[in-house]
């Protein structure tokens, strides 16, 4: 399960960019996954850098959530632009990732990042609900590295 061609089929690619259009549907938020294979780096830290490359950090309200993967080394962060974290409570990114790692111990990591996209979409909803004249400001296509 090392490889990132290995890490989700391509149905499970598909389930996931659908979850990521039904979590973005009613809400100006941006939803990205990238995928790679391993990272030298603190995971949270790479998270920031892809956020940036995906040019994430440019969305209009700053409400770009970021789900990045190194599949060898088995490891993940969520990266959520200042717009969502400053109105989250503070455990809901780790309360996300702890949904999606009790899904990733089962191996079913489909459904663990699917979890994950519609719980942030939940949040962005609230937050920043969408409204006329809002456009899909980032691709929904998972990214790889």
């Amino acid at each position: 399960m090392s490889k990132v061609e290995d890490f989700l089929s391509k149905e499970e690619e598909l389930d996931i960019v659908e979850a990521i259009r039904v979590a973005e549907k009613n809400t100006s938020g941006e939803i990205r996954v990238h995928i790679e294979q391993t990272t030298s780096k603190v995971p949270f830290d790479r998270a920031l850098e892809v956020f940036h490359e995906l040019k994430m950090n440019e969305t209009q309200q700053k409400n770009g959530v970021l789900f990045y993967f190194a599949v060898a080394d088995k490891t993940f962060a969520i990266c959520g632009d200042k717009g969502i974290n400053d109105v989250v409570a503070p455990d809901f990114w780790d309360s996300t990732k702890d949904t999606m790692i009790t899904q990733f111990k089962s191996g079913n990591f489909k459904q663990g990042i699917v979890d994950g996209i519609l719980n942030a979409g939940e949040q962005l909803k609230k937050y920043f609900p969408w409204s006329e004249g809002d456009t899909n400001e980032l691709s929904n296509e998972i990214s790889k590295g």
